[in-house]
């Protein structure tokens, strides 16, 4: 195939009216549809038909770029993700700061909300989800002080059984033994999942009396918040896993101040960055 004509085949693709858009068009148009917009309002923003906008979400390959791959959990013999390691970090940010959307045609949007202030955190949440779902595009959708960190597929309640209607501290949110299994093998990548989403590292003070001076003494310590008591749990659950000593500061906070734990964490988790 001459290599011109395979990059405009790949660049631009007919809807199903016949009508040509670029990759780009169809992303920005996925993208508003992630964010929680309607296919009409879409439509009205962007000139784009409702029907591309619907063919393009129910597709199995909506951006042509090889067909979706299958869903470990829903084969005939149920297995793990294929890189355990990146569904371990991505559960812990999903349990965080992520959320799924379901559409009426059955497609799911994951979104992992990211600060902007950390910009290799959110190169860490796109590689995780691209890696869990490799068939399926991954992309950021820019909002004020953040980025949607975004990939649709009909399979992410099969992977994130937590999904579920209202808010995760109103409900019940507890792991399937193939995840416990996986948070088992990997706990630095679901402990450190959990921070980047909802956790932090600082650097507290404190005076001490020394030949009888007050001198400003400073300790770095880990917290994790989350209104979830049985996301609370299943963090401590990890903590204890991997030998970190940490205490319950409220009912909606974590610390982790021992000297020996937070060089443990700083070994395997550190900052965010």
């Amino acid at each position: 195939m001459n290599a011109g004509l395979f990059r405009l085949q790949v660049a631009w693709i007919p809807d199903r009216l016949g009508l040509v858009y670029d990759l780009d068009t169809r992303k920005r148009a996925l993208a508003l549809v992630a964010q929680g917009f309607s296919q009409n309002s879409v439509s009205k923003q962007t000139g784009i038909s409702r029907a591309a906008i619907r063919s393009w979400q129910t597709r199995t390959d909506p951006l042509g770029r090889g067909r979706a791959a299958g869903c470990p959990r829903c084969s005939d013999m149920p297995s793990d993700p294929e890189v355990p390691a990146a569904y371990a970090y991505l559960l812990g940010l999903y349990l965080g700061d992520g959320c799924i959307s379901s559409s009426k045609r059955g497609v799911h949007f994951l979104r992992i909300a990211c600060a902007d202030s950390w910009p290799g955190l959110i190169d860490a949440c796109a590689e995780a989800m691209q890696l869990v779902r490799p068939g399926n595009k991954v992309f950021r959708v820019q909002r004020q002080g953040c980025q949607n960190v975004t990939c649709y597929s009909k399979h992410w309640p099969c992977l994130f059984p937590q999904h579920g209607p209202g808010k995760k501290h109103e409900r019940t949110i507890s792991l399937e033994p193939w995840q416990q299994r996986i948070v088992r093998t990997h706990p630095w990548e679901f402990i450190r999942g959990l921070i980047h989403s909802d956790g932090c590292r600082v650097t507290n003070w404190t005076t001490r009396l020394i030949g009888g001076e007050q001198k400003r003494y400073e300790y770095p310590r880990y917290f994790f918040t989350n209104l979830s008591a049985d996301i609370l749990g299943l963090f401590t659950d990890a903590l204890d896993l991997v030998g970190v000593h940490w205490k319950q500061a409220n009912s909606r906070n974590i610390s982790v101040a021992r000297r020996a734990s937070v060089a443990l964490m700083d070994a395997h988790v550190g900052p965010k960055y």
